[in-house]
């Protein structure tokens, strides 16, 4: 599978707050967001049905690491 690089657009606080969250999930803010759209696929097929192609659910994406004592 070929990796393709996306470049978006995020207001800063967002882009702080999308970090904060990635750090406490242990993951950096790519991987985080590999996720969340990982999950919104899987969630509209729930929905709609599958779409054509092949997705790696593990591909690109560290395991979890939550900080210790949380």
């Amino acid at each position: 599978m070929a990796i393709k690089s996306v470049s978006i657009r995020i207001e800063e606080e967002m882009l702080e707050k999308l970090g904060y969250v990635a750090d406490y999930e242990g993951r950096s803010v790519n991987s985080h967001v590999l996720v969340l759209i990982r999950e919104n696929i899987r969630a509209f097929e729930r929905e709609h049905g599958e779409i054509d192609g092949v997705i790696c659910p593990d591909a690109n994406v560290k395991p979890t690491r939550k900080p210790q004592g949380m």
